[in-house]
């Protein structure tokens, strides 16, 4: 029973969160923030653990070799990237985000 009522959790985040958002670290530590215009919540993590959910409307965190998932409603409005580290600008490589609806 218990893996239904995940199944059926998954599903519904599915119909009212669409669309997914992946931020993809490329070695290089990085904070991020997205803002879209509809809902957003993260997927398969505790979002304390990886990232901080600003609003329902933002989420922001930060990658290094790590990937984080977000399913959300609506558009995206909105993606800053900073890189931290220290690094020259000339090695500093920006995490991928792919968007996906």
């Amino acid at each position: 029973m218990e893996g239904h009522d995940t199944d059926q959790r998954s599903s519904d985040d599915e119909t009212a969160l669409p669309n997914v958002i992946t931020v993809d670290g490329q070695g290089t530590p990085a904070s991020f923030e997205i803002t879209v215009d509809g809902a957003i919540e993260m997927v398969d993590a505790v979002a304390s653990e990886e990232a901080t959910i600003v609003s329902g409307t933002s989420a922001e965190g930060a990658v290094d070799v790590d990937t984080q998932r977000f399913r959300f409603s609506g558009d995206v409005t909105d993606v800053t990237i900073v890189n931290h580290g220290g690094l020259p600008t000339d090695t500093v490589v920006d995490p991928e985000i792919y968007v996906e609806d």
